[in-house]
């Protein structure tokens, strides 16, 4: 819209400077034509009272006598020349008019127009010094129309008064079209406001759609067809989503149960088998007339309850997997937390250089206890038995966010590994369950954390777990 004014703006003008041209030039022809008819009476009175005889010699002194084409030329403000029908200048009004804007003797070319022009003008445009003229060219005639000799006026187009009427009235509009453009702005503004407030509101809307969440229908009212067609497409597909996250979440539940229970399965058969095999050797070996009957009573009791405590063991660990309590934020200071969780350690190698500091942050304390204790007892079980082991746990601040760094002197992680790290029930050790780094990794980005690791073979690990202050 603001385009279109300005545009329009500009072509007014164009349109109005060239129309004022054009009523200029009529102007001047039609200003010279009546002047020109004006003096052609007067030229008619002065030949009818002259006392000469009117003939083409005596032109000069008809029009010498008493000045008559001085008064002429002062009466109607134009200077006068006149030539005979050779083209020889004859008289002329105003000398240095004369001598500035025409020649002495007349083109050929003007005499040959005339006589196949005959009782008409000839009009020619002329420019010197930057100034325009309009040169007049008709005959003298007696009474009996007759040529006696050709009429010379030489008009000077005077454009001051048109052109100062010009700028003043493009000054006017351009007042008017300023006031309209800004008025054009300011209603495209609004208009566009308008327009597209439901495009922003289902952009909005859009933008916040996530599989993972219940989105919002959107509502709207007194909207064009158009856009209903659009609102209802897009909640069209809000209901389907939803459906199928419904599914989704319900299929990766199934699948989830699925493969914990073969994960139970498989890690409570490990010691089942072992205790049968340890109760079919004592029913077959028993004897109750045996002298040592009671040390091997005891052995295959001790062999049970050990048996018994795995699979306890291994009961415990599917069940913190699973419960992950909800989580609480408090405030809390990061590093006393981090050296209440290397408490229960009591290695001298674990170095722990951030104790002396004070990081005030929102987390969870019991829960990160937990990804402390897991993460120190993976780098205590990354260490080999023929290397002085070192583990140093360091806690800083970065960019507005609490870092923790855990670092090994390990056998570090193999590449194949790197990316199965914090899956669950993935494990690299001969015992265990592979489900502590899966929890720690969960615990962190339930506080909208992240944990990363970097790792060189036979050289160590760092675990860094970075979360926001607040």
């Amino acid at each position: 819209m603001t385009f279109l004014v300005f545009i329009a703006s500009i072509l007014i003008a164009a349109v109005t400077i060239y129309q004022y041209k054009e009523e200029a030039e009529d102007y001047h022809r039609q200003r010279l034509e009546r002047k020109e008819q004006r003096i052609q009476i007067a030229i008619d009175n002065a030949l009818r009272s002259t006392t000469y005889p009117v003939n083409e010699e005596n032109i000069t002194l008809i029009f010498k006598e008493r000045e008559r084409i001085y008064q002429i030329s002062q009466e109607h403000s134009l200077p006068i020349n006149i030539y005979d029908l050779s083209g020889e200048l004859l008289l002329k009004s105003e000398e240095n008019f004369v001598n500035d804007t025409i020649n002495r003797q007349l083109n050929p070319v003007i005499i040959d127009t005339l006589e196949k022009r005959y009782k008409k003008r000839y009009l020619i445009e002329s420019e010197k010094g930057g100034e325009k003229f309009l040169s007049s060219y008709t005959y003298i005639e007696d009474d009996k129309a007759k040529p006696l000799a050709i009429l010379n006026l030489p008009y000077l187009e005077d454009d001051n008064f048109i052109t100062r009427e010009l700028v003043e009235f493009l000054k006017r509009l351009g007042q008017v079209y300023l006031l309209m453009l800004i008025m054009a702005i300011i209603i495209a503004y609004f208009l566009s406001k308008y327009i597209t407030r439901s495009l922003k509101t289902i952009s909005d809307t859009i933008d916040q759609t996530r599989l993972n969440k219940r989105n919002k229908r959107i509502e709207t009212e007194n909207i064009g067809q158009e856009i209903y067609t659009l609102v209802t497409a897009y909640n069209s597909m809000i209901d389907e989503l939803e459906e199928s996250a419904v599914k989704l979440a319900k299929n990766e539940r199934e699948a989830a149960w699925r493969e914990m229970a073969k994960q139970v399965a498989h890690e409570i058969k490990n010691p089942l088998t072992p205790m049968r095999l340890t109760v079919q050797s004592f029913e077959r070996k028993f004897d109750p007339e045996d002298p040592s009957i009671q040390q091997k009573v005891k052995e295959y009791s001790d062999t049970l309850i050990q048996q018994i405590d795995t699979m306890s063991a291994i009961a415990s660990a599917f069940s913190n997997f699973a419960q992950m309590p909800a989580q609480k934020n408090e405030t809390l200071d990061v590093v006393n937390i981090v050296g209440l969780a290397l408490d229960i350690f009591n290695e001298d190698y674990i170095i722990f250089p951030s104790e002396n500091e004070q990081i005030i942050a929102e987390f969870d304390r019991t829960q990160l206890i937990r990804v402390v204790t897991n993460l120190v007892k993976n780098a205590k079980q990354a260490i080999p038995d023929d290397r002085t082991p070192k583990i140093v746990v360091n806690v800083f601040v970065e960019n507005e966010e609490v870092v923790i760094t855990i670092a090994d002197n390990g056998i570090g992680i193999e590449e194949d590994y790197k990316k199965k790290i914090f899956e669950p029930k993935f494990t690299t050790k001969n015992s265990g369950m592979g489900l502590g780094l899966g929890m720690v990794k969960s615990i962190v980005e339930n506080f909208k954390g992240t944990i990363t690791f970097t790792s060189l073979k036979d050289k160590g690990t760092v675990f860094k777990v970075k979360f926001p202050k607040k």
